[in-house]
């Protein structure tokens, strides 16, 4: 177990804030947690579990003991008639396992290239892009939890996926039978995910179901594309409206997408006809969250040295550098006073997607 004093967190998160913590502790193994948990000092601390970091913004110093989860590790599980089940380490990049998987001729997380963070950081956001969730392809996890030291495995279910959610994201509530975790239960700030699964359906399939993907599709003349041109055409959209965290501070998409009744989304409609909305299953609409802020104004628009990217207004950026990079405060300030404003305009209030600590 490696263990760090006052360590900076500015390298460990995507937004480039500058930020400490008291503690640091590199979890590489099952054996680190143990030998965290059987430590007199450490074992009875607060912890905040970090992944990749691509998704928090820090607007402090951390007091709690951070757990950077660096397990490594990937191997195909098992290979049936119906699927290949894949198993990552928790701290291996998202973005290499998706390219990793496509090498070994095992298709189907190929929408979901190229998002930030971290394997364990994907089911705790049920990340999900270009038509594809997490929980599309997931079969089950590994975790530990923090406060017993009993190692448990979840299945899609337990993990009450829903969007941008998870059981991971909500405070704990009373245990049940040691090892046996319901449905629905909390698992924030007490468990730490170590192995996850995916499962990849045969016969591969693609999922176009993306207007971006569509337009792809149409200009190359290909009606059925591999799993490698998916990924990417995926690639190349990314890139072209999202900054890179290297190069330009971020957390990806700041803001949820707002649902609302079809009767909410009539009336928004009767005084904004352009807004960018979808259909979901369940009858709700989904509103696109960068057209009700870039309708707003916001685009470019700075506080201190957070700003609202220029080519795509759900994206929060850091125009600053090294010592001189952004706060967390001012990040919040920003994010704020923007959902104020769509609030004003259309009475929908956002709801921020990174954890701020």
């Amino acid at each position: 177990m490696l263990v760090e004093k006052n360590a900076s967190l500015q390298p460990y998160n995507t937004f480039g804030i500058v930020a400490r913590a008291e503690t640091l502790v590199r979890v590489r193994s099952h054996a680190d947690i143990a030998a965290l948990r059987a430590d007199p000092v450490l074992g009875q601390a607060p912890v905040f579990v970090l992944g990749g970091g691509s998704n928090v913004v820090l607007t402090g110093d951390v007091k709690p003991v951070v757990l950077k989860v660096e397990i490594r590790g990937r191997r195909l599980v098992e290979e049936t008639e119906h699927a290949w089940i894949v198993e990552a380490g928790a701290g291996e990049p998202w973005h290499d396992t998706v390219a990793w998987t496509l090498a070994q001729g095992w298709p189907g997380l190929e929408n979901l290239a190229l998002i930030p963070g971290t394997v364990g950081a994907a089911p705790v956001q049920n990340i999900g892009a270009y038509g594809v969730e997490l929980q599309d392809r997931f079969d089950s996890l590994d975790a530990v939890d923090l406060a017993t030291g009993q190692g448990f495995t979840l299945d899609a279910a337990q993990c009450a996926f829903g969007y941008r959610d998870s059981v991971f994201k909500h405070a704990p509530v009373q245990a049940g039978e040691a090892g046996r975790l319901p449905r629905g239960m909390g698992l924030a700030g007490r468990a730490l995910i170590t192995q996850v699964r995916f499962r990849l359906p045969k016969p591969w399939k693609p999922e176009l179901g993306y207007v971006e993907l569509e337009r792809r599709a149409a200009e190359a003349g290909v009606a059925q594309p591999t799993a490698q041109q998916i990924f990417d055409w995926v690639c190349a959209i990314r890139r072209a409206k999202l900054p890179d965290p290297a190069v330009l501070g971020n957390a990806g998409s700041f803001f949820k997408n707002p649902t609302v009744t079809p009767e909410q989304c009539a009336d928004i409609i009767a005084r904004d006809p352009k807004i960018v909305h979808y259909a979901l299953p369940d009858g709700r609409i989904k509103l696109a969250a960068g057209w009700l802020i870039d309708a707003c104004g916001w685009k470019g628009k700075t506080v201190g040295q957070a700003a609202v990217y220029e080519k795509q207004a759900l994206v929060l950026v850091n125009r600053g550098r090294g010592e001189s990079s952004v706060t967390g405060g001012e990040v919040m300030t920003l994010a704020k006073a923007i959902q104020t404003s769509v609030y004003e305009r259309f009475g929908i209030r956002l709801e921020p997607e990174p954890v701020v600590v």
